[in-house]
């Protein structure tokens, strides 16, 4: 069994540094929508569900 410490550096080795966390000032609001892709009118590309406009 591996401590708390050990974990947290078995993470580090393999993941290497975190990001830094978002701030809630840099959240955006997002809408769902049930409408078709082909009635959006924008490239599929274009759609994705991202909470930060940083």
């Amino acid at each position: 069994m591996f401590t708390d410490e050990e974990l947290a550096f078995l993470r580090h080795v393999r993941f290497g540094e975190l990001p830094q966390p978002v701030r809630p000032e840099d959240y955006v609001a997002t809408v769902e929508t049930e409408a078709p892709m082909e009635e959006l009118n924008t490239e599929p590309w274009q759609h994705h569900s991202v909470g930060y406009a940083g």
